[in-house]
Order: structure tokens, then sequence, then C-alpha cells
């Protein structure tokens, strides 16, 4: 489907089959999948779909149950993709489903979600990406929009300015000797993940249901995207030493995994470590941003991203930030990346499909 798109880049077959095993998802332990492969009458591949139960999913303002279904792709025919939708439809039914979303993953929401709909250039790590006539595919069935997910870039270049603003809050706070900013540093792990799982605590735990991290947690996560750090994209902002602002962000993989066609061999593996020594990236990835309540709206985030810029600006090839997806649901981080100064790159959109058509559909609430 994406055979001669110069801008599609195959996910790595490991990431995709992870998600079907039980040893690598957690999410199978209580979940279910099925998946189906279509094909014509000439026996030729022309479709696939998979579908998915997973007890941990909700969204707000949810009344009954939902599934899901991912890893969709088609041939532009409708009818192919309404035996696809169907067959998906069905099988979710039988097992007490009311309505699906898609195309969504069994796993967490930063990988294998939504369909492009606009911005359709090469993806950053972990983004779907597909035909442009896909929408219709899903639309003509009857899948309502959900929600939008958003996505931003922003240059970062050693000629690009951020706003007045930005520079403005930062000689405020620079001039306060009580704050200083920090770079993460390998060596100490442990401390930095405190640093992140209190931000992060403070500024998203108790937004809409989120859990707190422990930081057995934190330590977790730096551990495992430990071989793809890069130091200088992770960022402390302290008040009297205390943690008040974070900014994690990771290379964009996708810059060497483009030239391995999905595949994660001896030789691909060896091309990977020689690529991360060289870091010779230009575009990175924004995971995650927090700034403790009571420094909200002060411009101490302003502060600690100044700071960042001049330590990244001289000395890297980066050229430009890709942030990761925002529904429309959430006014708050949207508004966080338009303060940024980011622009729009792209839209994806889940979309929900509900049995019972004659119930009043809802999109996700804002939140």
């Amino acid at each position: 489907m994406n055979a001669g798109n110069s801008e599609y880049i195959q996910p790595l077959n490991n990431d995709v089959k992870e998600v079907f095993d039980e040893k690598k998802n957690k999410f199978l332990k209580t979940g279910k999948i099925q998946r189906w492969l279509l094909k014509d009458d000439n026996g030729e591949l022309i479709g696939r779909i998979a579908a998915f139960i997973n007890p941990r999913y909700k969204n707000k303002g949810d009344k009954f149950k939902v599934g899901g279904v991912g890893f969709f792709d088609c041939i532009d025919n409708q009818e192919a993709a309404n035996l696809l939708f169907d067959t998906a439809k069905e099988w979710l039914a039988e097992q007490g489903v009311e309505a699906m979303d898609g195309p969504i993953n069994l796993g967490e929401r930063e990988r294998f979600w939504g369909l492009l709909t606009e911005g359709f250039h090469a993806p950053p790590y972990g983004l779907n990406y597909n035909p442009p006539y896909y929408q219709a595919l899903f639309e003509n069935y009857g899948w309502q929009v959900y929600f939008n997910q958003i996505c931003w870039n922003l240059p970062v270049s050693k000629t690009s300015q951020l706003s007045p603003k930005f520079y403005n809050a930062h000689e405020k706070f620079a001039a306060d000797p009580s704050f200083h900013c920090e770079g993460y540093d390998k060596k100490r792990m442990k401390k930095y993940a405190q640093d992140f799982c209190t931000v992060y605590n403070k500024a998203w735990a108790s937004h809409q249901g989120n859990k707190e991290m422990s930081l057995a947690q934190g330590m977790i996560m730096f551990k495992t995207m430990k071989p793809i750090l890069d130091e200088r994209l992770i960022w402390f902002a302290y008040k009297d030493n205390e943690p008040i602002a974070m900014w994690l962000n990771l290379p964009d993989l996708n810059e060497i995994f483009k030239k391995f066609h999905g595949k994660l061999n001896l030789i691909n593996k060896i091309r990977f470590v020689l690529a991360m020594r060289k870091r010779s990236f230009t575009k990175f990835m924004g995971l995650a941003y927090g700034l403790v309540p009571e420094f909200q709206g002060t411009g101490a985030d302003y502060y600690m991203i100044v700071e960042w810029e001049k330590r990244i600006k001289p000395h890297t090839n980066y050229v430009l930030l890709e942030l990761q997806w925002q529904g429309d649901f959430n006014p708050k981080m949207l508004n966080i990346s338009k303060n940024l100064g980011a622009v729009k790159s792209r839209n994806l959109i889940t979309y929900r499909y509900q049995f019972d058509r004659s119930l009043p559909y809802e999109r996700h609430p804002i939140l």
C-alpha cells in the first residue's frame, strides 16, 4: 500500500511483532487479540486488520465497553475495507464490546496510534503512516472522529529564534541565584530519574486519572532509553535545588531506521550503534514536558528552554524538534505547544464506531 512512496518509513518488524507477543506485551496478560489477512480470488494479499480487547483501555466519558482495531492495511477498495471492518466488529461484539476505536494500538499511545489525514511527510519513530485514501475507507464505512491527534514541530537550527517572551523570562530567572538548570548525566541516572518523577507527579499525575510514577518505574524508563539517549536533550530546572521543570527528548530514530526496511539484523544493529556514536541526527522528538503547579504561568519553563537552547544550538546537528501528538481534547497541552512557537506539522485521527447506531454519538470530552 505504501510501495514506491519515498516518505514512508517501514516500522521495525520486531516492534510490530512484540505487540502480539504475550512475553513482550504486558497488555496481553489481561487482554485478547485476533488478527486477519484478506486475499483476493487469485490468492494475493490485499489487506489485514487486528482487533483487541484491553480491560485497561478507558477514555473519560465512556459509558460502555470499547474495543480496538489497528494495524489496518488495505488496497483502495471499499468492499475489501468493509469486509475487514465487519470481521473485526463481529469478533469484538462476541466479546461483549459495544464500540470500537481505531486505528489504535494494544499498548501505549505513543506508538501505532491514529490515522494520518494531514502532513504526509516522513514520520518520526513510532508514528503511524498510511496512504491518503485510507480516510475515505474509514469514513465511508461509518467511522466517526473521536478525537484529532495534532502534531507540531519547532525549528531549532543555529539561526532560528524563540519568541522574545522566552528571553525576557530567562533574564528574570537567570538573575536569581536560587534558580539553575542541569542537563542529564547518565552517571547520575537515579538522581535524574527521581527528579523526573517528582516533576511528573506534581504536574501530571493528578491530571485526569494519571497514576503517580514511582522511582522504580522512572529507573526502568531511563534504563530502557539508555541505548538511544542523547544527554543533551534532557533538561531540568531547579529552585533551591528542588526540581520544578523537566523536558525529555530523544533523537528521531527513523533517521536511521528508514534505511533498514524493517529489519534489525546483525548488520543493521552494527549500523545503529555506529550512528548513535556518531550523533549525526538532525531531528529529535519531544516525549515529556512538565512544570510543577506553583511555577505554572511564571515563565520558569521559558527560562529552562532558553538555557537548553544555549547548550544545544552551538554543538549539535539538530535542526528540528518534533513534538509527540496531542489530543484536541487537551487544550492545556495544545497551549504549551503554541506558546513554544511550534507549528502544526500533521494531523492524525482516532476514530470510533458505535455498534448501536441509534444511540447519540459523543466525541472525547474536553479535559
